[in-house]
């Protein structure tokens, strides 16, 4: 192996690195934000009736809702993301 193959190896390993990494850190933060997440819905169940249509018309709960939306939209870009780098990695 030449030296420059050598370079152009350690240079794509480097990047498959810093890709996974990414991919990683990208996946436990959605991860966690399901989780939160699942708590608000839980504490939403706890509430009687009246809070419960209370909250749900507030700025905030929109926000939170608009929020999820966006989320799952991330997830899939994510998913993409991800294969894109696997088929990086491949050639």
């Amino acid at each position: 192996m030449t030296e420059t193959q050598t370079n152009t190896t350690g240079t794509e390993r480097s990047d498959l690195d810093q890709s996974e990494l990414a991919h990683s850190i990208i996946e436990s933060l959605l991860d966690h934000t399901r989780v939160v997440s699942d708590l608000i819905a839980l504490m939403a169940q706890a509430l009687d009736q009246d809070t419960t249509k209370a909250l749900t018309q507030t700025p905030q709960w929109q926000a939170y809702l608009e929020s999820r939306r966006r989320l799952e939209h991330t997830r899939e870009e994510v998913d993409k993301f991800a294969d894109m780098m696997n088929q990086t990695g491949q050639d």
